[in-house]
């Protein structure tokens, strides 16, 4: 199915009103989350699919028990020079 639509000016940007049949045939909802693919030819805007929850193995607290600045070598961590922590 295509669409007729016109892109107009919405604030400093530009806006493309989403209703009608660009709407409800996707089931768009207000504050639903979508993808955008942007190709020389134009847009693609799909719903987003709900990201997978990874179990993880460890908690951060059961990574960093025991850790110690010597075990972590932080004796070794590089000094910063002048003008990279934007000092001048």
């Amino acid at each position: 199915m295509q669409v007729h639509a016109k892109i107009q000016k919405w604030g400093n940007g530009l806006g493309l009103r989403v209703s009608g049949m660009m709407r409800d045939i996707p089931n768009f909802t207000e504050g639903a989350e979508v993808d955008v693919d942007i190709t020389e030819f134009g847009l693609t805007i799909r719903k987003s699919q709900p990201k997978k929850q990874v179990a993880l193995c460890y908690t951060e607290a059961q990574l960093l028990a025991g850790l110690t600045a010597e075990m972590a070598h932080a004796d070794l961590l590089a000094k910063p020079l002048r003008g990279e922590m934007g000092a001048v």
